[in-house]
């Protein structure tokens, strides 16, 4: 199959032993690349029950076969791992350069086991692979390590690390690329720590094989200029403010989380425009992009002075909701300054800025004091000690350290009641968007591998963006919570697909639903129709899923905590009285997978259907 290198790396850093794999044709065929290969080599390597932050867990960075290609966004590369907060599966994707660096040098993927001694970062290239000391580059911040070794090695390297947060093995801490890009959430930054391993950095001039890069070339070019034309306002937003121009917009009308879950934008958080769109652009030097990326809805922000002096990327929505609607802040300048110290510690945006409005909340109910927190003040819209804790929460020092790990940690920590204000799932806490607003996002955040994500598909997708189920998939009313169990699966399905391939969830906003199959026939002269694009899809959730209950977790067991799911105790807006059907929405997708509703088991059919009988023996003991 074309558009993979057909090579695979294995690295032991206990003995620093090191060799390649090259998997059959079947194995690309049948799960692509991305999360969808990463699951298939854990689920066989790794016995359940080892320690996510010990040796045995295995860690992986990943490319799809579409990554370095000129595919629409083609520069996605996945980390994989067991996650340190949930105990389940974990995997974070990312955008940026690293994924068609690690390509170019021959590579689908690496994988990671044991744990070194010292601190080490693989040098990998078209001609030679090696681990090098790292010494000098433990206890150096994400952005200026990963400039020495650009410095070392030259500006042709691109690095994948960790800042101090995963040194610390903070439970918040993601892995790094292109100053400050996150493959943030699962917590596997904090794997990498436990490693000793500080980066991955690749270089390379080895081509991609493409089946007909002629096609595909004209495809994206007449699927660029459609959406360039066509003065859709998404797309027009994406390509001027990059996420960041929904924040306000999304504030208000019932997307974001305001308040820690338990405010309304309207009410609580008026000056939304702060940190949105035009305002924050007034710091913009530049517009830019990951790799090859026709939509570059990136940008370099500059604040030249004053006391949130900073240099960095744009801020995604994730970032601004977290530390501007979620914590009722608006200042503009500040918010550039969270993106860059969440790239020098190497920190999940998502994770720290919720931890830090659960303190928040825990502060204003008197559950902790001043005492506490060292003397820091910490009531709604306090930049400066909002500032102060994300750098002790990146070090793990003072208050910091209780909350480092995230908000289950951080509420068993401080007790006295606060779990109830502790808002995750699992131990992964909630992407930035509300199911009262979207409430197929429940769905998800409960059943998904990778508890708490936004981006894993299902109807919650188009819910959120305000787009009506199609009538092909049911056309299912969003409140019609029984009704969406077909739509969900073949969403999710396609979503698995899209990641597994090596492409940017926004590519979706630009291309025909059935982009990523024409891409990928155009890439691996394979056919990808329905039948087989959904049957890759639903093998990679399936695994994922058999990985999760192999560790003992049921999703039907996880807790989607009720401020998500009720709007009885908001003041006022869009999702006042709002009462989100979750369980309706569980039975009925897990009626169209025909998996148990009780243990969640899928039947041996299915699994045998999708080829995965080798799971057939761990769910089924009578096997």
């Amino acid at each position: 199959m074309k558009g993979v290198m057909g090579k695979i790396l294995f690295v032991d850093l206990t003995s620093g032993e090191m060799h390649t794999e090259y998997p059959p044709e079947s194995v690309y065929q049948e799960y692509l690349g991305g999360y969808g290969l990463g699951v298939k080599i854990l689920y066989d390597r790794m016995k359940p029950g080892v320690d996510p932050l010990g040796p045995d867990n295995i860690f992986g960075l990943l490319t799809g076969p579409l990554t370095g290609t000129r595919s629409i966004t083609g520069n996605r590369w996945i980390a994989v791992g067991k996650s340190p907060k949930t105990g389940g599966w974990g995997d974070a994707n990312c955008g940026g350069t690293f994924g068609p660096a690690l390509k170019s040098a021959g590579y689908d993927a690496i994988f990671f086991t044991g744990a070194s001694d010292h601190p080490v970062y693989l040098y990998v290239t078209d001609e030679q692979v090696e681990l090098r000391d790292a010494s000098h580059l433990w206890g150096v911040d994400g952005l200026e390590a990963e400039a020495k070794l650009k410095e070392e090695l030259g500006k042709k390297f691109e690095i994948a690390l960790i800042g101090l947060g995963g040194e610390k093995l903070n439970l918040t801490a993601g892995v790094m690329n292109d100053f400050g890009r996150a493959a943030a959430r699962s917590g596997l930054g904090a794997v990498m720590g436990s490693k000793k391993l500080k980066a991955v950095a690749a270089s390379g001039s080895q081509k991609i094989s493409v089946a007909n890069d002629e096609a595909l070339g004209k495809y994206v070019q007449e699927t660029m200029r459609a959406a360039k034309n066509s003065g859709a306002p998404i797309y027009e937003m994406f390509t001027t403010f990059g996420t960041s121009g929904a924040t306000a917009a999304s504030a208000f009308n019932g997307d974001s989380p305001v308040k820690n879950w338990a405010g309304v934008g309207e009410i609580d958080f008026p000056n939304a425009h702060q940190i949105s769109d035009v305002v924050l652009q007034q710091y913009e030097k530049k517009r830019d992009g990951c790799w090859h990326c026709m939509i570059s809805c990136s940008g370099h922000l500059v604040v030249p002075d004053g006391p949130y002096k900073a240099d960095t990327h744009r801020p995604e929505y994730e970032t601004l909701g977290a530390f501007g609607t979620m914590t009722l802040i608006d200042n503009t300048a500040a918010m550039v300054l969270v993106e860059e110290l969440c790239g020098r510690y190497g920190l999940d945006s998502i994770a720290a800025g919720s931890v830090i409005s659960f303190a928040m909340e825990c502060y204003e109910k008197g559950l902790i004091t001043q005492e506490d927190t060292g003397g820091l003040e910490l009531t709604w819209g306090n930049t400066d000690a909002m500032i102060e804790l994300l750098h002790q929460i990146g070090k793990r020092e003072g208050f910091g350290a209780v909350l480092a790990d995230g908000v289950k940690v951080a509420a068993q920590r401080i007790g006295k009641g606060s779990e109830k204000f502790a808002i995750h799932v699992n131990g992964e806490e909630i992407a930035m968007h509300d199911p009262r607003n979207a409430p197929g996002l429940a769905l998800t955040y409960q059943v998904d591998a990778t508890p708490g994500r936004h981006t894993q598909g299902g109807t919650g997708g188009l819910e959120m963006l305000g787009m009506p189920i199609p009538e092909q998939l049911g056309g299912a009313g969003k409140h019609e919570y029984s009704k969406k169990g077909m739509a969900h699966r073949i969403l999710v399905n396609s979503n698995h697909l899209l990641n597994a391939a090596g492409l940017c969830y926004f590519s979706a906003l630009v291309a025909a639903p059935d982009a990523p199959e024409r891409e990928l026939e155009f890439v691996t002269g394979e056919t990808f129709d329905m039948q087989r694009a959904q049957a890759i899809g639903e093998r990679i959730a399936v695994l994922r899923h058999a990985f999760n209950l192999r560790e003992g977790i049921n999703p039907v067991e996880l807790e989607v905590p009720h401020r998500l799911l009720s709007g009885s105790m908001l003041a006022g807006g869009p999702n006042k009285d709002v009462e989100v059907d979750n369980d309706a929405q569980r039975m009925a997708y897990f009626a169209t997978m025909g998996w148990d509703q009780e243990t969640a088991q899928p039947p041996k059919e299915q699994l045998k259907a999708l080829n995965l009988d080798f799971v057939i023996p761990d769910l089924y003991a009578s096997a």
